[in-house]
């Protein structure tokens, strides 16, 4: 008797069902309303600044002005006291470039020099650069004070360029970036040609650094045109004011005379455009590091 095998039934293949899109609430709602507290003060600025003196405190808060209230504006405050306004930007547009510009060059050298260099004591004093971090500029502004007072350097572009060169978290990106940026196969190449430590710093240190230094530039740039509360220990003299200190002492007098606030809002307004430039200006250099770092 025989027997025959027969095929066992074939069952259907369903599609595994596809897990439900869970949307996060929560860091949604975090993310949209830390972009409603950046926005509605810059929202608020620009508004305000289109307005004339007497719209400012009559109309809706955020009711923009279609006439020529910012053009007024912007005349008013180029005509104010001689035009001290834009000297105070040109303060802060030296403060802040040739700050940046030393700043940058003290933290790639001293960031290169912990990251390519074995000396004894290297990690204690990288940890002790990094620990400025933490210190509040609050912190430093007085005996900083003093001691650029005792060698009369008080009110004058250097008290307020001298203590910002040294920028622990320039230091610490510096590092970082010369570590993974900079192979020592490549300097070693160089030792063997005869180059001298100084030579490989400058010809393929800092030619492999620039796109970590661009960075760094532009946070000290920043952090420094923003700088409050330096310049107005450092400084006593209007001419030497930069934007931040020069816009503080405006809207004091604007304690007395409402007229002014308009002209503190228009300046507040034109501030924020160098900076927007900057950044812009130097973005493509971050595009082009991606770039090449994708081909590589």
């Amino acid at each position: 008797m025989t027997t025959t095998l027969q095929p066992a039934p074939v069952r259907p293949v369903t599609a595994a069902p596809k897990p439900r899109r869970r949307i996060a609430l929560l860091p949604s709602a975090v993310l949209l309303l830390g972009a409603v507290y950046c926005l509605v003060p810059t929202l608020w600025i620009l508004i305000g600044s289109t307005k004339s003196r007497s719209q400012l405190f009559s109309t809706a808060t955020y009711l923009p002005s279609f006439g020529s209230g910012l053009v007024d504006n912007i005349k008013g405050l180029s005509s104010y006291d001689g035009g001290v306004f834009w000297h105070w930007m040109l303060n802060s547009f030296l403060y802040a470039a040739v700050g940046g510009v030393l700043a940058t060059s003290v933290s790639a050298a001293t960031g290169y020099a912990l990251a390519k260099y074995q000396f004894r004591g290297r990690t204690v004093l990288f940890n002790a650069i990094v620990a400025g971090v933490l210190l509040p500029q609050v912190v430093l502004a007085i005996p900083q004070y003093l001691l650029l007072a005792r060698v009369g350097l008080t009110d004058s572009y250097l008290a307020v360029i001298l203590p910002q060169l040294f920028n622990p978290y320039g230091i610490y990106l510096s590092r970082i970036y010369a570590a993974a940026a900079v192979p020592d196969s490549l300097l070693d190449a160089g030792r063997i040609d005869g180059a001298s430590e100084a030579r490989l710093f400058r010809s393929i240190g800092l030619r492999l650094m620039v796109p970590g230094l661009i960075t760094v530039f532009l946070l000290q740039f920043i952090a420094i045109w923003n700088n409050f509360l330096l310049p107005f220990v450092m400084v006593t003299s209007d001419s030497k004011f930069p934007l931040t200190v020069g816009l503080y002492s405006l809207l004091r007098h604007g304690s007395d005379q409402a007229s002014l606030y308009s002209l503190v809002i228009t300046g507040t307004l034109l501030s924020v455009i160098p900076v927007i430039a900057l950044f812009l200006c130097l973005q493509r250099y971050w595009r082009i590091d991606l770039v090449t770092g994708g081909l590589k």
